[in-house]
């Protein structure tokens, strides 16, 4: 089995990027899937929206979009991390 990526690494790129965490986590199709989302819907909202909305407002339903993006990537990096690291722990 291969090692994962380190949790962390994979926090600060879902942070910048969103759906690059999915894709070390090596699930691109999901990352595609949520980049998808993060524009749809912050898309959506900022035509919604109504003038007098600023702007993190008139984006905020791809900026939460984002926000489900970056927890599901490092949950699921510190999930795999824990595995590999019981794997390479357990007696042979």
């Amino acid at each position: 089995m291969r090692k994962p990526p380190n949790p962390r690494l994979v926090l600060a790129v879902a942070i910048l990027l969103p759906g690059m965490g999915q894709v070390l986590n090596r699930q691109p199709i999901r990352g595609l899937i949520f980049v998808f989302f993060v524009l749809l819907l912050g898309a959506f909202t900022l035509k919604t929206a109504a003038p007098e909305v600023s702007f993190v407002g008139k984006v905020s339903g791809g900026l939460f979009v984002w926000a489900m993006a970056v927890f599901d990537a490092y949950k699921t990096a510190r999930i795999r991390h824990a595995l590999w690291q019981h794997k390479e722990n357990a007696p042979r």
